[in-house]
């Protein structure tokens, strides 16, 4: 027995190849200003289906105000800071809901009677086209995934040239966070004819409001 294992083993050593790793591709590391930053990330995002708006800083509440009902959509979540400032100026038309509860009270709600999910976010990368969300207790990740639309609330000047770029610049390491999430568009799979299909798993639309300095 054991010398017919060796023969096997001499065999397979004898036909085998060394065993070789794809190197990744250098990182473009050339020193973007912000208006390519900002226009990188919107080809990025666009090709994969994401819907990409530039406003003034203080223009995205009107934009809310305007857009929604416009697309019939009624029903908006938010929570933290940005639903303490839409609290002040959301139109009649909209019904705010502000997430300020632990799910298992009102889960029924949140899977059912909501449209629009709003979020802050703590950066993006220019690069690979990904917003980066931090899930906390005001802004948990269900607010982002669960309704059918997306809207992610993006400053100009936390677009990054790529991850370790934002990691660097956002000072990641001094307030590390529990659970990271990178978006690139609207939630998709692919079956096993390799047909990609959007909106399957979770938001069928993302909208990104980049907001710029006036």
């Amino acid at each position: 027995m054991s010398s017919a294992r060796e023969t096997i083993f001499q065999a397979l050593r004898a036909t085998s190849t060394p065993a070789t790793r794809d190197i990744p591709p250098q990182v473009d590391r050339q020193e973007w200003g912000q208006s390519e930053k900002v226009e990188r990330l919107t080809q990025q995002m666009s090709a994969v289906h994401a819907e990409v708006h530039h406003l003034a800083d203080g223009d995205w509440i009107g934009w809310v105000n305007r857009e929604l009902p416009q697309r019939g959509l009624s029903r908006l979540l938010a929570g933290g800071e940005v639903a303490q400032q839409l609290k002040q100026r959301c139109a009649s038309s909209i019904e705010l809901k502000h997430y300020q509860q632990p799910i298992e009270q009102w889960k029924s709600t949140l899977f059912n009677e909501v449209d629009v999910g709003i979020t802050s976010t703590r950066g993006a990368i220019a690069h690979s086209g990904s917003l980066a969300l931090w899930a906390t207790i005001e802004e948990p990740r269900l607010l982002s995934l669960v309704p059918p639309v997306h809207i992610a609330l993006l400053h100009a000047n936390q677009i990054h040239e790529n991850f370790e770029q934002m990691v660097v610049n956002e000072q990641w390491q001094q307030q590390m966070p529990t659970n990271t999430l990178l978006i690139s568009g609207p939630s998709k799979t692919a079956d096993i004819q390799q047909v990609l299909a959007y909106g399957v798993h979770g938001p069928k639309e993302l909208i990104v409001l980049i907001l710029e300095d006036a």
